[in-house]
């Protein structure tokens, strides 16, 4: 039986609902069963994986740092859309440095971030055999 390809699409800002925290959730929880697991930030998701983020003045919990534990997960795959970050006046540099270990390269850490076009977005996407948007 072939492993399904399963992408998770961050469209919402990380606090102010439990959008975010939910999708970062069940992405941890579909790797940990071996999935086949890439992650897609659109829109304003792309804040989701912002450096330096504060959520002392909303009085809610900031768990940005948990997205540095995705290449633990083998979660190696993670595709910004470069349209939505131009909309908000960031550029990759602003994005948290997220990488992985890899095996085949003598564990060699390598970034899992690839920033690509609204066009090549939807191709990834039409690739996946499951898609679950957030």
């Amino acid at each position: 039986m072939a492993i399904k390809k399963f992408m998770y699409v961050n469209r919402k800002a990380p606090y102010g609902t439990v959008y975010a925290l939910e999708s970062l959730e069940v992405v941890l929880i579909a790797a940990a069963f071996d999935q086949d697991v890439s992650l897609a930030f659109l829109d304003d998701g792309v804040y989701q994986i912002a450096k330096g983020q504060d959520t002392t003045g909303i009085g809610q919990k900031n768990f940005s740092a948990t997205y540095r534990a995705l290449g633990d997960y083998d979660i190696n795959k993670i595709f910004v859309e470069q349209e939505s970050l131009d909309a908000r006046g960031m550029t990759a540099d602003d994005l948290m440095p997220l990488v992985y270990e890899d095996e085949d390269d003598d564990w060699a850490e390598k970034p899992s971030i690839s920033i690509v076009s609204r066009t090549e977005m939807a191709a990834i996407m039409a690739k996946q055999d499951v898609t679950f948007s957030f």
